[in-house]
Formats: structure tokens, sequence, C-alpha cells
């Protein structure tokens, strides 16, 4: 089951950039860029070396940015980043975030 996020019309860029601002979230958003298949990833897959529940508000904050898609599936969660909804949107954004952080 998918998890709710904004259309990309109603996405908020001020709320992206507050997202963004953490570099936990900043390095999974960049990963997730820099993989070109476009995939979908178990959250677990990416290394947070934090508390389960600040997890769950680092993956909330960039899901209700609408930087990603959630989905629940059994034991896991998975994500996807919403790389071409964003390059419609957000021309160059996440290929500048990416050569920045880089």
């Amino acid at each position: 089951m998918d998890m709710v996020v904004p259309p990309i019309g109603e996405v908020d860029l001020g709320q992206v950039f507050r997202a963004l601002a953490d570099p936990l979230r900043r390095a999974v958003v960049v990963e997730l860029a820099a993989d070109a298949s476009d995939g979908e990833r178990a959250c677990s897959s990416f290394p947070m070396p934090v508390a389960k529940s600040t997890k769950t508000h680092h993956w909330r904050a960039l899901r209700e940015a609408g930087l990603i898609v959630q989905r629940d599936a059994g034991n896991g969660t998975f994500v996807r980043l919403r790389r071409a909804e964003f390059e419609q949107q957000f021309p160059g954004l996440l290929a500048t975030l990416t050569a920045l952080t880089r």
C-alpha cells in the first residue's frame, strides 16, 4: 500500500529544501538520484545510524515534502524517488543536488 504523498503540483519548494537540509535525508535523495534505474529500494538498505523512530521521522519528512513515494510490503517498506515528476516540475534540481553533494 502506497503512503500518501502530495500531488506534484502541490509540492512546496520551501518544504523540499527544508527536507533536504538534513544531511541524512539529503544523502538518501542523492543515493536514489544516482541510481539510474529509478527502481524501488528497501528503506532498511540505507545506512542511517539513528533510532528506528528517528528513521520514521526522516522518511515522513521526505514523503510529505513530495520527494519520495513509500510502499509498505509485509515486513518491509520500500522507497522510490519521484524523479520524473520532479524533473518536470523543478528541472535540474536533482541533478544539481547530486553534483553539489558528490
